[in-house]
């Protein structure tokens, strides 16, 4: 476990190191990905869950952010589940071979919710690949309670620099 939380922090500081040189391309964001990911559980790319977003029984979109952060923005439809609050006894109305996709800014905290899920016996679970930083970062839309924003939380300034498109926020309106 320490091992892990000394890549995070290496993460942090490689993070700001590109920000100062401005080099957040989609390589660096995918190597990121890749070391802070524990392929648990499989993922979904943004232009896959689209096309699933408009079939007749689409997947359950689970946001796995903090309240503040689904305010700000949020897929079209989602349920917000949560991280440090999730608790798997709240999608008791959810039958377990529903297909679910898990979101967050990148996808970290929605890995360790899927992981949560697959173990209460989910068995089409599937994290947001890049989470909704890869989604709007790819043109696709984002809403709050008044319909589409360009408005996203960016979480912090140090993962702020993997949003290309959109308006960061980082507090909460």
């Amino acid at each position: 476990m320490e091992l892990k939380k000394l890549y995070f922090a290496l993460l942090v500081c490689w993070s700001v190191s590109l920000q100062a040189c401005g080099q957040t391309n989609n390589n660096a964001y995918a190597l990121m990905l890749r070391g802070l990911y524990s392929h648990t559980v499989p993922v979904i790319k943004s232009a896959e869950l689209k096309e699933q977003m408009q079939q007749k029984q689409p997947p359950v979109l689970l946001d796995a952010r903090a309240p503040e952060e689904y305010k700000v923005s949020h897929l079209k439809g989602a349920r917000l589940v949560g991280y440090d609050t999730f608790e798997v006894s709240k999608l008791k109305d959810i039958p377990k071979n529903t297909p679910l996709v898990v979101y967050c800014s990148v996808g970290y905290r929605s890995e360790k919710v899927g992981e949560q899920l697959q173990e209460a016996g989910f068995t089409n679970v599937r994290n947001l690949y890049g989470g909704l930083f890869d989604w709007v970062n790819t043109g696709l839309p984002v809403y709050n309670k008044a319909g589409r924003t360009k408005q996203v939380h960016a979480y912090a300034k140090s993962w702020g620099i993997w949003l290309h498109k959109g308006e960061k926020v980082y507090g909460a309106d």
